[in-house]
């Protein structure tokens, strides 16, 4: 297994033999180190957005470590901050500790004691910095409620825009949870019929015996006039929610129907035009079989289809940062954080039930259920979380230079040929995340 990339280190000591020693064991555990003889230079240097962590002493003259921590933390009271003391300041260091310090040493320490901390303090910064990262790219996404950066859903974004306009009828495929209808609205509501009626028919609950009325209506005498769909329809959309479950009786009237755009109430002396557009849904591809051929050659003239999100993992992040806000809001509590275990379950898992399950993931989360949810997790094995954690570090480093390998690699710190052996291990896909593909 190979390590990520350790964040850096802001350490600051005025003696300089040990701050000498101190940068030598965390450099050669593999961190960065910004070494300051001055705490005020150090505060002038870490600003909010810094990625790492401070390891400061508490003895300084001009501004003491405890100074240091008090300011860094009225700038980010999220940036762990590791305080060495002497025997004599352990009260001090203690008080700093109940005010949002992450941790003290006591000189002299043991370098083991000094590695560990700042490992788990590391870990508890990357952290904080992916959910700002999510929560950043939830206030900058793209408003369409097709959230994602990968091709696959650049390019149904594309096809919605494109096709919104025309007068074309389209048939939408996709697995359960990808949102097939919500695709089917953003086509209506994009398009100029948007002020006319969305009118929707779960085809699978039409028995033969009423389809006819269920699309038609009926005008007889002695009755009410009874409308159907496709006149409340009129100028607007149709849609025929999982019409590959629809009865023979339906699929016949809307193949007449789409033949001629005629509505033909029971009991009506003339039929009359309807002017609308129908979009059908399917649940896989494989189920175009049940259609009818008349009227999926009707019907398909355009065949949408919605990847799974196995298929765009790199975009469950910042769903999932959406579905979060969107739970929070309607249960009027605030956000989670997101944990790492919650993060490698999102990258590892299949989701059968694609956007709708990640949503019952987000509720719980926002509902305190984190025990269940934990322990979903944590049935992952450590190297397939590992795994989930690295794949997702080379991932943002490509998406966040825009696809430039060159700078990626630099930003990771990594031999080339190391990244490229990770990249093909990890089954991370460079042509699409550069957008190549296709």
């Amino acid at each position: 297994m190979t390590a990520r990339p350790l964040s850096p280190i802001a350490l600051i000591d005025d003696d300089d033999d040990l701050r000498a020693a101190m940068a030598q064991t965390l450099t050669l555990a593999g961190h960065d180190v910004l070494p300051f003889a001055r705490a005020t230079d150090a505060l002038e240097a870490i600003h909010a957005d810094f990625a790492g962590i401070v390891v400061s002493d508490v003895r300084m003259p001009h501004m003491s470590g405890i100074d240091l921590f008090r300011a860094l933390h009225a700038r980010d009271a999220e940036l762990p901050v590791i305080l060495v003391t002497g025997h004599g300041d352990v009260p001090m260091a203690v008080d700093a500790l109940k005010a949002g310090a992450w941790d003290f040493l006591t000189k002299p320490f043991d370098p083991d004691a000094l590695l560990a901390s700042v490992l788990r303090a590391s870990e508890k910064r990357r952290l904080v910095i992916e959910n700002r990262r999510l929560r950043a790219m939830v206030d900058t996404a793209i408003p369409s409620p097709l959230i994602g950066h990968s091709p696959p859903i650049e390019r149904l974004r594309n096809m919605v825009a494109t096709l919104a306009d025309t007068n074309i009828d389209i048939l939408v495929e996709g697995e359960t949870g990808t949102g097939k209808e919500l695709v089917a609205r953003m086509i209506h509501q994009r398009s100029r019929r948007v002020s006319a009626p969305f009118v929707s028919i779960a085809c699978a609950a039409v028995p033969d015996a009423i389809a006819e009325t269920s699309l038609h209506g009926e005008s007889l005498a002695g009755r009410a006039p009874l409308e159907g769909r496709l006149t409340r329809a009129h100028h607007g959309t149709l849609f025929l929610d999982d019409v590959d479950q629809s009865g023979s009786a339906l699929q016949a009237h809307l193949i007449q129907f789409l033949e001629d755009r005629l509505v033909r109430p029971i009991g009506a002396r003339e039929p009359q035009p309807a002017d609308l557009r129908v979009i059908g849904c399917m649940t896989g591809q494989g189920n175009a079989a049940a259609i009818q051929p008349a009227l999926l050659y009707r019907l398909a003239a355009v065949r949408l289809h919605i990847p799974p999100l196995r298929e765009r993992r790199e975009d469950i992040p910042l769903i999932f940062a959406h579905l979060l806000d969107a739970a929070a809001h309607r249960f009027r509590r605030e956000a989670p954080p997101v944990s790492r275990a919650v993060l490698a379950h999102l990258l590892e898992h299949d989701w059968p039930g694609n956007v709708h399950e990640l949503g019952r993931l987000a509720e719980r989360l926002v509902l305190g259920l984190e025990q269940e949810t934990a322990s979903d997790v944590a049935q992952l094995p450590l190297d397939d979380r590992m795994d989930a954690f690295e794949r997702m570090a080379i991932i943002d480093a490509i998406q966040s230079v825009d696809g430039d390998i060159g700078r990626a690699i630099a930003s990771l710190g990594l031999p080339r040929k190391t990244f490229y052996y990770r990249v093909k291990r990890l089954g991370i896909d460079l042509r699409r995340l550069r957008g190549l593909d296709g």
